[in-house]
């Protein structure tokens, strides 16, 4: 993970200005290991920056992910969550609470990548999703009929 001073450098390789707010979002998000939201993100920074307004937190998250200073972990599901680690790493995501958790197993780096006419991969992350062990969510998890041995996981995950 960059320091904030690493990221004003990489901001200035990339041609962005370095302002306070987004100083403000990066620390934010690099001080929690919890994957905020942009709205957990905005009620932490509005404490040192009473007049700042979701819509430029929202703004400044998306630039920083388009810039490749930071990620989106899981942007196909209705909360997008934000991590300020951009190192090669993967996810677990509890479908009840929408907690998410680093997976670090080298091993998950290591898979061949698919091979696809007319498509160049660039990277992969991979979000594995199940429950956390919290009550609520384990109890959750419990009343819900186990998947039939057969049925494999598709390249989707689902």
């Amino acid at each position: 993970m960059m320091t904030v001073q690493q990221f004003i450098e990489a901001c200035r390789d990339r041609g962005l200005n370095v302002t306070y707010q987004r100083i403000l979002i990066y620390r934010s998000l690099t001080e929690t290991d919890r994957h905020p939201t942009a709205e957990e993100i905005f009620t932490e920074v509005k404490k040192e920056y009473p007049s700042i307004s979701l819509a430029t937190v929202y703004k400044t998250l998306e630039t920083l992910v388009k810039h490749d200073l930071i990620s989106k972990v899981n942007p196909l599901h209705d909360s997008a969550r934000y991590d300020g680690d951009n190192a090669l790493h993967h996810h677990m995501l509890c479908r009840h609470c929408g907690r998410v958790v680093d997976i670090a197993d080298e091993r998950l780096n290591e898979i061949d990548m698919p091979r696809q006419d007319n498509y160049r991969i660039a990277g992969y992350r991979i979000l594995f999703e199940g429950w956390c062990d919290a009550p609520a969510c384990r109890d959750m998890a419990a009343s819900l009929p186990s998947p039939p041995p057969e049925q494999g996981m598709t390249l989707c995950g689902k």
